[in-house]
């Protein structure tokens, strides 16, 4: 065989062609920017490499406070997101760019008081400081509770505290009480600091916390990747939700939680992906809470801020 400097030369450049591939494709790869909380309520962005869509890479962005998980929605810094049904509210009804296309969790809330104190119903709030965070669906839910049992906000005295911090707050004595998000209410009762007043899902609102977004321009500049992105939100979320230990292990490797809150926290977290008739109609009496509450102004215009379609074809799917 007669091996010329040619093709010898062309022999090299296509190796280093084939073994440069993988960087090329790579490279080619476009990002997919999905927001999450900083909650095991939505824990599913994390599994979604795992169905990723072809061509395209997951970078789960992590936020503490719903309200900028929906300003990443609606300044299109995320292309995705997930967040508390109460800040979407408050964006669609300021008439921001934001869709609510499916569900991302149900339950995830709890009412703890502090052990040693003679709490054991809504009622026994009364003259308590409770620690609730402004703005959140956790606000909304006890307002309503305090509503139905004839007593008001200003029948308690409610402290400002983030969710991470209930639990430290409680234990120094800061608070008496607080509404929280798991996985801190199964810190609470797993340590013995807390005890459990109520899971507040006995409301018209029933069990909706969570609700995932995209802005009102990706439904028609990209469908095809919103169809894409379902299908991805509904394999990880229906995974995330039948593999118990699975969904445990990633939330201490991504939120650092505690195994022992976690171990409580987790039947009372319903990782959910239908945005079907049930829930968009508990979104709607939601918003009419808040608009009652006079957190909001005006309910959204529901034929923006709902949308279904996306994830009714997705439903009749086999995946």
């Amino acid at each position: 065989m007669n091996i010329t400097r040619r093709s010898l030369l062309a022999g090299v450049a296509g190796a280093t062609a084939t073994l440069g591939a993988p960087s090329i494709l790579r490279a080619q790869e476009k990002t997919l920017k999905v927001g999450g909380l900083r909650l095991i309520h939505s824990i599913s962005p994390h599994f979604y490499e795992k169905f990723a869509i072809p061509g395209y890479k997951i970078e789960v962005i992590t936020f503490d406070s719903p309200t900028d998980g929906k300003n990443a929605v609606v300044t299109r810094s995320v292309d995705f997101g997930m967040f508390g049904a109460a800040a979407a509210i408050l964006g669609g009804a300021a008439g921001e760019p934001l869709t609510v296309i499916a569900a991302a969790c149900n339950r995830g809330m709890g009412v703890i008081a502090k052990a040693n104190l003679p709490i054991s119903s809504v009622k026994d709030l009364k003259g308590r400081k409770v620690a609730i965070w402004p703005g959140s669906t956790q606000e909304v839910f006890i307002m309503e509770r305090l509503r139905m049992e004839g007593l008001t906000v200003k029948d308690i005295t409610p402290i400002r505290v983030p969710f991470g911090e209930m639990h430290a707050a409680l234990i120094r004595g800061d608070v008496e009480a607080y509404v929280g998000a798991e996985p801190t209410p199964g810190l609470s009762l797993a340590t013995g600091d807390g005890k459990l007043v109520e899971y507040p899902y006995s409301t018209s609102m029933g069990s909706l916390n969570m609700v995932t977004a995209t802005h009102e321009k990706m439904l028609t500049d990209n469908p095809d990747l919103v169809r894409a992105f379902l299908k991805m939100h509904r394999q990880a979320t229906e995974y995330a939700e039948g593999n118990r230990e699975a969904k445990i292990e990633m939330a201490i490797a991504k939120l650092g939680a505690r195994r022992e809150a976690l171990e409580k926290a987790v039947g009372n977290v319903e990782l959910t992906w239908r945005m079907d008739e049930t829930m968009i109609q508990r979104t709607k009496t939601y918003a009419a809470q808040m608009l009652e509450l006079k957190q909001i102004r005006a309910l959204p215009d529901f034929a923006k801020f709902l949308n279904p379609s996306f994830n009714d074809e997705v439903a009749k799917q086999t995946v």
